[in-house]
């Protein structure tokens, strides 16, 4: 018998609440989450994180979204303009979002004319303490705004004592209105768009002054289409070196998952394009998912924002503890 939505989010929010402790050297850092001009402010010990910007736009997103000593992790544009070598491509790239260029056989990842949009409808949670939660129910809309299926959003913050900060970012999507067809799409799931100094090559594609590193051990560009547990990206900002990287949780569809990882600074765990991660090898339907009417599947990501490179932060070892949290 399926679970009911009650004890399912009871679980998911007990099993993530295990995974936030779990992190070494945990810090008892006090997290605010207030509302501040139609969107949901995020503070840890009195100095902005991110807001949560969920009305008003094609779907939501998180911006800005500041990592150690206050450096800005994701790009600014187009949400913010003038700020140095950002370039203007892919409006759709704001920060940090969620979304999928096949729903139904609707793109809900480009925005535009006969683009569908992501709609937020209810606020359950916004809370603050050891950890912030913010958690919303979203409905993801055909160019019609005919509903395809909806989604409740769960957004949990913490830090730990070595000054990293983190997001955990989980989204249980229902197919509330029928069946449910996601399509393999190279454009398609949690994705982030990092400041420029992250990235690896430039528009010139000149060298970049970024690196990136996934699980397997392959690097910078290597990382497109490729399979791994997690993905990290750093480089300077502001004097310092930081980076930020995306575990995807061993429960995830398809785990370890493909990515979309490219090296301009688009990085996407993306389950669902095995064709195209492929380069045409497998069939144009190979990552299609079908969710029967009324059932759901749960995706569960974590956003780690870090000093240092991947070694120096131990990566490796933050996921492990993510990964594992509740198996002992």
């Amino acid at each position: 018998m399926p679970l009911r939505d009650d004890v399912r989010r009871f679980l998911f929010a007990l099993g993530a609440l295990i995974a936030a402790l779990a992190i070494n050297n945990i810090a008892r850092a006090e997290v605010t989450v207030t509302e501040v001009d139609k969107k949901l402010r995020v503070e840890i010990d009195g100095q902005l994180f991110t807001e949560y910007v969920y009305q008003e736009w094609p779907r939501p997103y998180l911006y800005p979204v500041l990592g150690p000593h206050q450096a800005p992790m994701t790009r600014s544009w187009p949400i913010k303009e003038g700020v140095p070598g950002e370039q203007k491509d892919h409006p759709h790239h704001r920060s940090i979002w969620h979304g999928h260029q096949g729903v139904n056989g609707f793109d809900l990842w480009t925005e535009g004319k006969g683009r569908g949009t992501i709609a937020h409808v209810e606020l359950v949670e916004a809370a603050g303490g050891e950890v912030g939660t913010i958690v919303a129910r979203n409905h993801w809309l055909g160019p019609d705004e005919q509903v395809l299926c909806s989604d409740e959003t769960t957004l949990r913050f913490g830090a730990d004592d070595a000054g990293a900060r983190w997001i955990d970012y989980e989204v249980l999507v229902k197919a509330s209105h029928g069946e449910l067809v996601l399509g393999d799409e190279k454009d398609a799931f949690v994705a982030m768009r990092v400041n420029p100094a992250l990235r690896i090559t430039n528009w010139r594609r000149e060298r970049g002054t970024g690196f990136a590193l996934n699980s397997a051990g392959e690097r910078d560009a290597a990382l497109w289409g490729q399979a791994a547990k997690w993905v990290d990206y750093w480089g300077p900002i502001d004097g310092h070196t930081v980076g930020i990287a995306i575990f995807d949780h061993p429960d995830n569809l398809r785990h370890p998952t493909t990515w979309h990882a490219r090296d301009y600074g688009l990085v996407t765990a993306n389950p669902f394009g095995l064709h195209f991660f492929s380069e045409g090898k497998l069939d144009r339907q190979a990552g299609r998912v079908v969710i029967e009417e009324n059932e759901t599947m749960h995706f569960r990501y974590r956003f780690y924002l870090h000093e240092g490179d991947a070694e120096s932060a131990k990566i490796a070892d933050r996921y492990r503890e993510y990964a594992t949290a509740g198996d002992e």
